[in-house]
C-alpha cells in the first residue's frame, strides 16, 4: 500500500518485458526458477506440476540469470570448494585450526602455485547435501540439496553463494529419473545416502529457466508483487523508459 500507483504500473511493464524474453508453448517437461520468489517450479508443456521453496545467492553473491539444460544427477555429491570460498574461509581455517579439514569432512586433492584444491567429502553435512542437479553452464551455477534446511522457512530466502539450493531434492530426483526404467523411489533414497558420489546422465535433457520476475499473475489469477532483492528494476525500468528509480 506505501507503493505508489505509477510505480506498481512501471514493475508491470517491465516484468511483461521480462516475459517477452521467455519462450511460449513448450511442450515437455521444464523447471523455472523465479530468484525474487524464492521458488522452483515445475512444469508439463502449460501445466503447473509442482513448485517448492528455494534459497537463491546473496546480494553480493547474486544468482546468475539464464537458460540451461539440466543433463546430471549427481548423488552423494563432493563439493570441491570453488575460489573465493577458499581463500576467505577453508584457507584461514585451516591456518587457525590444523584439524580443521578432519573437522569438516573436507581432503586436499592436490596443489597448484602453492594452493591446495580441497574438496567436502559426501555425507549428510556436505554443502550440497544428498544430491545435486547440473546443468553445464559457464557461471558454476547449479541446484542442489542442503543440510541448512531451517533456511527453507524464511521469507526472504537469499542466503546462498549463487548456486540454488532445493527445498524438495528428493522430488526433483524422482520427477527427472521418472521415465527412466532404472532408477525409482527407493533406489533414488539409497543412492542419497550411499556416502559414494555417483553421476547419472538424464535420458532426455530438462530445460531450466533461472528468471526474476518481480511481478506476475499465479495460477489462480492473482496479481503478485516481490521485492527487487537484486535492485534489477530501476536499471530496465531507465532502459525502457528513460527515467531512473531511486
Amino acid at each position: 500500500m506505501n507503493i505508489p500507483l505509477n510505480k506498481r504500473i512501471e514493475q508491470l511493464m517491465i516484468n511483461m518485458e521480462r516475459c517477452r524474453w521467455l519462450p511460449s508453448g513448450l511442450d515437455g517437461d521444464y523447471l523455472g526458477v523465479n530468484v525474487p520468489e524464492f521458488k522452483l517450479h515445475v512444469y508439463h508443456a502449460d501445466s503447473l506440476l509442482w513448485s517448492c521453496n528455494v534459497v537463491v545467492g546473496q546480494t553480493v553473491h547474486q544468482t546468475t540469470l539464464f537458460y540451461g539444460e539440466v543433463k546430471y544427477v549427481v548423488f552423494s555429491p563432493y563439493w570441491n570448494i570453488p575460489p573465493g570460498i577458499l581463500k576467505n574461509e577453508v584457507i584461514p581455517g585451516m591456518k587457525a585450526d590444523e584439524n580443521y579439514l578432519s573437522k569438516h569432512n573436507m581432503e586436499v586433492t592436490g596443489y597448484q602455485s602453492g594452493v591446495p584444491a580441497v574438496r567436502q567429502r559426501p555425507g549428510p553435512a556436505n554443502s550440497l547435501g544428498l544430491v545435486k542437479f547440473l546443468f553445464p553452464n559457464n557461471y558454476n551455477i547449479y541446484l542442489h540439496d542442503t543440510p541448512s534446511k531451517s533456511l527453507f522457512g524464511e521469507n526472504s530466502r537469499a542466503f546462498s553463494h549463487g548456486c540454488i539450493r532445493v527445498g524438495e531434492p528428493a522430488r526433483l530426483a524422482n520427477f527427472l529419473l521418472k521415465n527412466d526404467p532404472a532408477w525409482n523411489e527407493s533406489k533414488i533414497d539409497r543412492a542419497m545416502h550411499a556416502g559414494k558420489e555417483q553421476y547419472v546422465t538424464l535420458n532426455t535433457k530438462i530445460p531450466v529457466f533461472i528468471t526474476y520476475l518481480t511481478a506476475f499473475v499465479d495460477r489462480q489469477g492473482k496479481l503478485n508483487f516481490r521485492d527487487d532483492i537484486y535492485r534489477l528494476d530501476g536499471k530496465l525500468t531507465k532502459m525502457l523508459l528513460g527515467n531512473e528509480q531511486k
